[in-house]
């Protein structure tokens, strides 16, 4: 709890939160959003970054049995960096998934080494409604590795991502959330009451969500 309100503040404080009505903003799943957070400027900011490095860090090591973790994987292309950050400081090898398969040399997906059986946990930045952040997973198993296991700076909590994640027998261990950041934003008064009421009516149903009504 302590780590999801920090990492929160963090995000908030780099302004990696922002809110947009009109127009709203469009994540890849092609779902509109008037809260947008972007995990992609922590990579500027060298001691925000490192405290976040740390937690997941933390996670890693205090959650997962890190002993028994043969490598990290990253998923293309945010979620590289952090992964590599955190493999350096654990001292673990790394690999990433590339979005899709290289058309020269070795044409592979996978970036690094991967033995068959090797227990892989994979790092990424943010997850919305999942689905890249499985493919990644599914890549991996495909290619011989066990990942039962997502670690993430933030996730929205997405209903139909914690069901993507069950359904692949997938836990994601988030830093912090939706909520934890709207909270947040509030306290920072970066966000008025009336936004953070619109953005919590948008987290319960983001599909149907309509930007016209407030």
């Amino acid at each position: 709890m302590e780590n999801s309100k920090l990492v929160a503040e963090i995000l908030v404080g780099i302004k990696a939160v922002k809110f947009r009505l009109d127009p709203p903003f469009t994540y890849k799943s092609g779902i509109k959003s008037p809260v947008y957070t972007d995990c992609r400027l922590l990579m500027s900011y060298p001691t925000e970054r490192q405290v976040v490095v740390d937690a997941l860090a933390d996670v890693i090591a205090e959650e997962l049995r890190v002993e028994s973790i043969a490598r990290l994987g990253g998923t293309a292309t945010a979620g590289i960096p952090h992964t590599a950050w955190v493999a350096q400081q654990l001292e673990l090898p790394m690999l990433y998934v590339r979005p899709k398969q290289k058309d020269h040399g070795t044409e592979s997906k996978v970036e690094g080494v991967l033995n068959k059986g090797d227990r892989v946990v994979v790092i990424e930045d943010l997850v919305s409604t999942g689905g890249s952040c499985l493919d990644t997973v599914n890549v991996i198993r495909e290619a011989g590795g066990i990942v039962d296991d997502v670690v993430s700076i933030y996730t929205y909590r997405m209903p139909e991502a914690e069901e993507a994640f069950k359904n692949a027998n997938v836990k994601l261990h988030p830093l912090t959330d939706f909520q934890a950041t709207i909270d947040a934003a509030q306290k920072a008064g970066h966000l008025k009451q009336d936004e953070a009421s619109i953005a919590r009516l948008w987290q319960r149903d983001p599909h149907t969500w309509d930007s016209t009504k407030k």
